[in-house]
């Protein structure tokens, strides 16, 4: 039996399929992604040919902890995208059931129902997950809610445009696990690179496997282990990027506001407006081969992420 796809932004090649055009005539505002990524350097031969070595995950690491400031009681543990974290969390808690406050991303709840359908969902379960910032409202949680289950999760997969926002010191107690997600800020989602940081007898419990463990030996490949630690290595790219999705933040909030849009929030990797009838507006760009976000429970939310330099002046004339 085949499971319906959950919500998801990104989906380009429907889009095509049903509105025409290539690939290259599009503009996908429908993720998070920065439009500008990180530009990759160049890679050793042996990133390609030979398994990943000690060393190079040990930069990576070292390269993290730097980047995030992670305390020095906590374990950074590198996976193939923060997706495949999520999917495991779950089996880090000794009891089902999770606290997810909604709307928000949706893979948490299914990677807590996978492992244990019809647990306890509210807020005495004993796990908890918050998206730090949440997408798709931008919402901020504030750090008093935090740990006050055995397992709290805190998904800031959009927060390293706002570092101040992180709540990655509370990773030097037990029972917290931040996860961080290299392919939104970077820009190289295709690269898969995720990681989960928190207190070792967290992520390595006693009553069951440890996360590293469930990855498996080399769950990042050699290119992604290269690219990511030079990239988290230069910080200087890090603030001028910041600097930059900041403003373009406030540009694309101004081109909507003249559209007759409202914002609600969001990031500077993402906005979330009401535009009263988001499918009407999803068809109207769709027709202009830009790809927005709209979600099943809130008919007027519509999400757009930053536009490529060159994509501006294709969305100005979209809703013009």
């Amino acid at each position: 039996m085949t499971e319906a796809p959950r919500d998801h932004g990104g989906g380009l090649d429907a889009a095509i399929a049903q509105y025409g055009g290539d690939r290259a005539d599009w503009l996908d505002l429908s993720t998070g992604i920065n439009p500008q990524p990180y530009p990759a350097p160049e890679l050793s031969p042996y990133a390609w040919t030979a398994l990943p070595d000690k060393a190079a995950q040990d930069r990576l690491i070292t390269a993290a902890r730097a980047f995030w400031n992670v305390p020095a009681e906590a374990e950074v543990v590198a996976a193939p995208g923060a997706s495949a974290l999520i999917a495991r969390l779950p089996m880090l808690a000794e009891r089902p059931g999770a606290y997810i406050p909604t709307p928000t991303y949706n893979e948490h709840r299914a990677a807590f129902d996978a492992h244990a359908p019809g647990a306890a969902s509210d807020d005495n379960a004993p796990s908890h997950v918050y998206v730090h910032p949440n997408n798709p409202d931008g919402r901020l949680w504030p750090a008093m809610v935090m740990g006050k289950a055995p397992l709290t999760i805190i998904d800031e997969s959009f927060c390293d445009v706002a570092p101040d926002d992180s709540h990655i010191a509370l990773t030097a107690r037990p029972g917290v696990v931040v996860l961080k997600s290299f392919g939104k800020f970077w820009g190289m989602a295709g690269l898969r690179l995720g990681f989960a940081i928190g207190h070792p007898d967290t992520l390595r419990p006693a009553h069951g496997p440890s996360l590293p463990e469930m990855l498996g030996p080399w769950a990042v490949s050699g290119p992604a282990l290269e690219i990511g630690a030079t990239a988290l290595e230069d910080q200087a790219w890090a603030a001028a990027t910041r600097a930059r999705l900041a403003q373009d933040a406030l540009r694309l909030d101004a081109i909507m506001s003249m559209a007759g849009a409202h914002a609600l929030g969001g990031t500077d990797l993402f906005r979330l407006f009401d535009v009263e009838d988001a499918a009407h507006w999803q068809d109207r760009l769709a027709k202009a081969h830009i790809w927005s976000r709209t979600f099943p429970y809130a008919g007027s939310w519509l999400r757009l992420g930053m536009p490529t330099p060159e994509g501006w002046a294709q969305l100005g004339q979209a809703i013009a």
